[in-house]
């Protein structure tokens, strides 16, 4: 049985885990972060975390600036 993990809206996430949820090579995280374009991600000492708070806000305007078209 798998265990269910409750989602918290602060939770930190790593690039690996926000590629998962988009579904895109982590690498693409990493140029999106690189060209300051991707959802807003930061430094816990030599390590890129992101909010998941940011994270679905990134998705939210991108969703929104997608219908306004």
């Amino acid at each position: 049985m798998t265990e269910v993990i409750p989602i918290h809206h602060n939770q930190l996430m790593t690039p690996s885990e926000v590629a998962e949820l988009l579904q895109v090579p982590v690498r693409t995280i990493h140029n999106w972060r690189y060209r300051n374009t991707g959802p807003k991600g930061f430094r816990v000492g030599k390590h890129v975390r992101f909010k998941r708070s940011d994270v679905e806000a990134w998705i939210e305007k991108l969703a929104e600036d997608f219908l306004a078209v």
